[in-house]
Protein backbone atom coordinates (compact mmCIF):
# COMPACT_ATOMS: atom_id res chain seq x y z
CA UNK A 1 0.00 0.00 0.00
CA UNK A 2 2.55 2.31 0.83
CA UNK A 3 4.23 2.08 -2.67
CA UNK A 4 0.98 3.38 -4.24
CA UNK A 5 0.57 6.02 -2.15
CA UNK A 6 4.39 7.66 -2.63
CA UNK A 7 3.32 6.31 -6.06
CA UNK A 8 0.56 9.08 -6.03
CA UNK A 9 3.16 12.00 -4.25
CA UNK A 10 5.51 11.87 -7.26
CA UNK A 11 2.72 11.97 -9.86
CA UNK A 12 0.87 14.96 -7.98
CA UNK A 13 4.64 16.99 -8.11
CA UNK A 14 5.57 15.84 -11.59
CA UNK A 15 1.95 17.50 -12.43
CA UNK A 16 2.29 20.60 -10.44
CA UNK A 17 5.88 21.45 -11.69
CA UNK A 18 5.76 19.95 -15.25
CA UNK A 19 4.74 23.42 -16.49
CA UNK A 20 7.18 25.61 -14.15
CA UNK A 21 10.04 25.38 -17.13
CA UNK A 22 7.75 26.51 -19.52
CA UNK A 23 6.31 29.08 -17.31
CA UNK A 24 10.05 30.38 -16.48
CA UNK A 25 11.28 30.31 -19.82
CA UNK A 26 8.20 32.14 -21.29
CA UNK A 27 8.64 35.10 -18.63
CA UNK A 28 11.94 35.16 -18.80
CA UNK A 29 12.05 35.64 -22.93
CA UNK A 30 8.58 36.91 -23.95
CA UNK A 31 8.57 34.49 -26.18
CA UNK A 32 5.14 32.93 -27.32
CA UNK A 33 4.96 31.86 -30.67
CA UNK A 34 4.76 28.10 -30.34
CA UNK A 35 2.29 28.33 -27.39
CA UNK A 36 -1.43 27.11 -28.17
CA UNK A 37 -3.38 29.37 -26.17
CA UNK A 38 -6.05 27.01 -26.42
CA UNK A 39 -4.41 24.12 -25.21
CA UNK A 40 -3.56 26.14 -22.18
CA UNK A 41 -7.11 27.31 -21.69
CA UNK A 42 -8.28 23.42 -21.45
CA UNK A 43 -5.54 22.38 -19.49
CA UNK A 44 -6.38 25.34 -16.93
CA UNK A 45 -9.87 24.56 -16.65
CA UNK A 46 -9.08 20.83 -15.98
CA UNK A 47 -6.71 21.71 -13.14
CA UNK A 48 -9.36 24.03 -11.81
CA UNK A 49 -12.05 21.00 -12.02
CA UNK A 50 -9.49 18.74 -10.20
CA UNK A 51 -9.24 21.50 -7.34
CA UNK A 52 -12.99 22.04 -7.16
CA UNK A 53 -12.94 17.92 -7.07
CA UNK A 54 -10.74 18.18 -4.18
CA UNK A 55 -12.77 20.31 -2.51
CA UNK A 56 -15.02 18.37 -2.43
CA UNK A 57 -13.43 14.86 -1.57
CA UNK A 58 -11.85 17.24 1.30
CA UNK A 59 -8.75 16.02 -0.10
CA UNK A 60 -5.70 18.21 0.49
CA UNK A 61 -3.56 16.61 -1.67
CA UNK A 62 -5.38 17.16 -4.67
CA UNK A 63 -5.98 20.78 -4.13
CA UNK A 64 -2.00 20.91 -3.03
CA UNK A 65 -0.70 19.38 -5.97
CA UNK A 66 -2.85 20.89 -8.98
CA UNK A 67 -3.05 24.46 -7.56
CA UNK A 68 0.62 25.21 -8.54
CA UNK A 69 0.06 23.78 -12.03
CA UNK A 70 -3.16 26.23 -12.45
CA UNK A 71 -0.62 28.78 -11.27
CA UNK A 72 2.30 28.23 -14.16
CA UNK A 73 -1.15 27.71 -16.93
CA UNK A 74 -2.64 30.66 -15.87
CA UNK A 75 0.97 32.86 -16.41
CA UNK A 76 1.10 31.59 -19.78
CA UNK A 77 -2.13 32.36 -20.21
CA UNK A 78 -1.75 35.81 -19.60
CA UNK A 79 1.85 35.77 -21.39
CA UNK A 80 0.34 34.65 -24.59
CA UNK A 81 -2.22 37.32 -24.33
CA UNK A 82 -0.05 39.92 -23.92
CA UNK A 83 3.08 39.19 -25.84
CA UNK A 84 0.74 37.58 -28.75
CA UNK A 85 0.45 39.73 -31.90
CA UNK A 86 -2.95 38.21 -31.92
CA UNK A 87 -3.79 38.56 -28.13
CA UNK A 88 -4.93 41.18 -26.53
CA UNK A 89 -2.23 44.12 -25.65
CA UNK A 90 -1.88 46.46 -22.78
Amino acid sequence: MLIFEICGYIAGICTAVCFLPQTVKTIRTHDVAGLSLLSYIVYALGMLCWIIYGYSLQSVQMIIFNAPALIFALLIIWQILHRSNTGIKQ
